[in-house]
């Protein structure tokens, strides 16, 4: 019986910066599928702008924003520079869009509600269309002159990051994708795991300091999570207590998100050495750690469960080490 299922795609998820064209056309020489940018604000550089450039330096490499929060941006601004990426990159662009849970609580504000979420992409499909659609209250539709814009309709692919039912079923309506950071349901043409970790050296432990600096950023973000909901539930996690101190004495009240949130999933910072000390082994958390065979291995498990697409999120003091050691373990 022949194996209907796709081959698995090695991608890339890279905060916008300086270096993103350097490792974008790295990205390109090692064989990964596609390179997907965050989106948020206060902690990265611009997502559209980052990916024109990224075009010009590129010419095979899917590109993808994961995800776009949609409350920054009127659907129309959104619709005319998916318009600009489709010009710039015709056909080589995905369309990732999330709550914005960190990238909204890094302003101190809620996550958007799913109902925001499904008006805003059905306005922003309509739009891509050709169609005119209320917005605000006042029609709105894409008058660019075809000397300005590629032609409507414009028919580009969307994923959500949904990890419950409400979003689920508004990806499926929208005949969208899902990408999550576990593997994802069945029902969708895209599923898609953001993974974070590293690839061992010989002789390595998960204690190492480099191994620390290359999965700690991502197993700190549950302190954040948890502070934002709650800040003295932190005192329950590792380090927990004397994290919160020092947020405490950085920021006053009222301004302590603005601690809480820098060097999210890129960087850990001076006081978030606590934690990770504390934590020990249990720094891996849901990281995929191993040397090359074991996470060839993960990989291939991952395939086999219907995920169509790793993307994974390198972070440390040397992310270029870290693309080159996935690429060698899971693309060859």
């Amino acid at each position: 019986m022949n194996d209907a299922r796709p081959a698995l795609r090695i991608s890339l998820a890279i905060a916008p910066g300086p270096d993103s064209e350097r490792l974008a056309a790295l990205a390109e020489e090692l064989g990964y599928a596609r390179f997907w940018l965050y989106d948020s604000p206060a902690l990265y550089e611009d997502v559209w702008i980052t990916l024109g450039r990224l075009a010009g330096v590129t010419g095979r490499l899917g590109l993808g924003t994961a995800v776009l929060v949609p409350n920054s941006r009127h659907p129309m601004v959104t619709a005319s520079a998916i318009a600009t990426m489709e010009r710039l990159a015709p056909g080589r662009c995905t369309y990732a869009f999330g709550t914005g849970a960190s990238a909204r609580w890094a302003f101190d504000q809620p996550a958007l509600t799913w109902r925001f979420m499904h008006t805003y992409l059905t306005q922003l499909r309509a739009l891509l269309a050709g169609e005119t659609v209320e917005i605000e209250g006042r029609p709105c539709a894409m008058i660019h002159h075809p000397d300005l814009a590629v032609g409507r309709p414009i028919d580009v692919p969307f994923v959500l990051s949904a990890f419950g039912p409400k979003g689920m079923a508004i990806a499926r309506e929208l005949d969208a994708g899902i990408m999550t950071m576990f593997p994802p349901p069945e029902g969708f043409d895209e599923r898609i795991q953001l993974v974070a970790g590293t690839v061992l050296d010989a002789g390595e432990t998960v204690t190492d300091p480099r191994v620390v600096r290359a999965v700690g950023p991502w197993y700190v973000v549950t302190h954040h999570a948890v502070h934002q909901g709650s800040p003295e539930a932190v005192d329950g996690l590792p380090g927990g207590v004397e994290w919160r101190a020092d947020i405490e004495a950085a920021r006053p009240a009222g301004q302590r998100h603005l601690a809480v949130w820098e060097g999210h999933v890129t960087h850990l910072v001076d006081r978030d050495t606590t934690i990770v000390e504390a934590a020990g082994e249990e720094v891996v958390g849901m990281s995929w750690v191993g040397d090359a065979d074991e996470l060839r291995s993960r990989a291939t498990e991952a395939a086999a469960s219907g995920v169509t697409e790793i993307a994974y999120a390198p972070v440390g003091p040397d992310v270029e080490r870290e693309i080159r050691a996935f690429a060698a373990a899971t693309i060859g």
